[in-house]
């Protein structure tokens, strides 16, 4: 009974951990689908001299997708040419349960940013 009631105890700590583990991994998933798009933005102004949300016209791998599924790729292009944000707006929206960072962003002028309660400096880790 003593063996019960400390693999539940343990169990009941270890599993929170796991599911934070789980859900940075995801993360880093949907880190490098938006540096990786971030940089067919830049390759695809390079040669048009204008950005694009047409998610065709970057070439990606999976479409609006990342790799495994767990962020959905959304594009905002600064129509205004003088603006300071460098043009466009990346946005990796979450298709797991993430409350904690929820959606990531990333700007033109490499700006890391999320919408969830978490400060973006510790999502972006």
């Amino acid at each position: 009974m003593v063996t019960v009631v400390i693999i539940g105890i343990l169990a009941s700590i270890a599993f929170p951990s796991y599911q934070e583990f789980v859900k940075r991994g995801n993360r880093t998933e949907g880190q490098a689908f938006l540096s990786e798009v971030a940089a067919r933005q830049e390759r695809y102004f390079a040669q048009n001299n204008e950005y694009t949300d047409d998610v065709d016209k970057l070439k990606l791998k999976n479409g609006s997708t990342s790799e495994t599924g767990k962020y959905e790729l959304s594009i905002v292009i600064d129509e205004d040419a003088d603006a300071d944000d460098g043009g466009y707006t990346l946005t990796a929206e979450e298709q797991f349960n993430d409350d904690a960072c929820g959606n990531l962003t990333l700007t033109a002028t490499g700006i890391k940013g999320v919408t969830g309660s978490k400060a973006a400096a510790d999502c972006w880790k």
